[in-house]
């Protein structure tokens, strides 16, 4: 099994010295687009989740999640979040919740400003 993990460490010689480590495991592939991975590894004070040696270690959002983080910083409600999916508005609620939990936040608009500083949201 691959675990494909996205690198958004800012610092060119950290991101190296990362990318070298885990470049000798067989099972790992680095991949450009946070979309496409199932762990993102990032850096900084407020990025949330687990700390290892510095750098932080993010789970990555699926596709309808970063979709239903869009619709969020339209100002989208649950509701409409959920018409605008075609999915039921229960569903849009637990999507909301894992948005928020992955992001390490606890409202709405920590996760917009969170998704727009790690490039998910677009300006």
């Amino acid at each position: 099994m691959t675990l494909r993990i996205h690198l958004a460490i800012g610092s060119p010689e950290l991101r190296r010295r990362v990318a070298a480590l885990l470049r000798a495991d067989a099972e790992v592939l680095l991949v450009a687009e946070p979309e496409r991975a199932e762990l993102v590894v990032g850096e900084g004070p407020d990025t949330g989740v687990a700390e290892l040696a510095g750098t932080m270690i993010l789970p990555a959002l699926t596709s309808r999640e970063t979709d239903v983080l869009r619709l969020m910083a339209q100002g989208l409600g649950n509701k409409s979040i959920a018409r605008e999916l075609g999915i039921s508005s229960h569903t849009a609620k637990y999507h909301v919740a894992a948005v928020l939990a992955k992001l390490g936040v606890h409202t709405r608009a920590e996760a917009v400003s969170r998704g727009i500083r790690r490039g998910l949201v677009p300006l």
